[in-house]
């Protein structure tokens, strides 16, 4: 048996699973113990030496666990910048820090691998993610040089009704973004009536799947700079026609 020593704690994801995020903790285990202490690794549990201060540590589900600060930080450190903001974003969308805390922390950290990834991920977290995909969507736009869109925009029509509340939306086109999960049949005729709503209201939706975000994501980011673009020309069209009907009312008029 690996017998832990009593100031060690979980840590990384099995940390964020003992806080409550829906995360996979136990594949594998992770402890920290404190540097010089000679407790090794076994099949299904990956041991970290590094600091443990009292302060970093809070007990959750009655087992000791690096507190919810240490343990994004852990994992922005040694995840990649898209996992490390997934988790990052269930912890503020549960409510478990603020994000001027996470960003505070992040920025007063000092030295370490992976100190660049973690302010990467503080910057990238977004409290209003409602869920992994979104923020997987979110961040393949923003990685491909896309605008960061907002997160969960309440739309309402020309007489003040709400119509809808797309995941992500881009306000400069009136483009809405969604994540489409799997769905019942009574929850897909609720979504197009709900489509339907923001079509009337101006509003460009685009739907995407799993497999369009992990496997396709080079579609995503085509299918939304079109449409982006699309939307500034036309624009720029109306703007156009606007200044040329003024002017030919300006010279009627003389």
């Amino acid at each position: 048996a690996c017998r832990l020593p009593a100031i060690s704690a979980f840590g990384g994801l099995s940390a964020a699973w003992l806080h409550g995020i829906d995360v996979d903790g136990c594949n594998p285990i992770e402890v920290i113990v404190p540097k010089g202490n000679k407790v090794s690794g076994r099949s299904g549990m990956k041991v970290y030496r590094a600091r443990l201060p009292e302060d970093e540590v809070a007990v959750a589900h009655g087992l000791r666990a690096t507190n919810i600060l240490r343990t994004l930080e852990d994992i922005g450190r040694r995840s990649s910048l898209v996992e490390g903001t997934v988790v990052a974003d269930a912890a503020l969308q549960a409510g478990l820090t603020e994000l001027s805390t996470f960003t505070a922390w992040a920025r007063s950290r000092r030295g370490g691998r992976g100190l660049v990834n973690l302010r990467a991920v503080a910057a990238a977290a977004e409290p209003q993610s409602e869920s992994p995909m979104e923020t997987r969507l979110r961040l393949v736009l923003v990685l491909a040089g896309l605008p960061r869109p907002e997160a969960q925009v309440s739309i309402y029509d020309s007489q003040g009704r709400f119509v809808g509340r797309p995941d992500l939306y881009y306000s400069d086109c009136r483009l809405g973004l969604e994540y489409d999960g799997a769905v019942h049949r009574e929850s897909l005729a609720e979504d197009n009536r709900r489509q339907n709503l923001l079509l009337e209201a101006g509003v460009t939706l685009l739907r995407f799947t799993a497999g369009d975000v992990l496997s396709r994501p080079a579609m995503v980011v085509a299918q939304v700079r079109a449409l982006r673009a699309s939307a500034g020309t036309r624009d720029q069209k109306a703007a156009s026609s606007s200044a040329s009907a003024g002017t030919r009312g300006v010279r009627g008029v003389a």
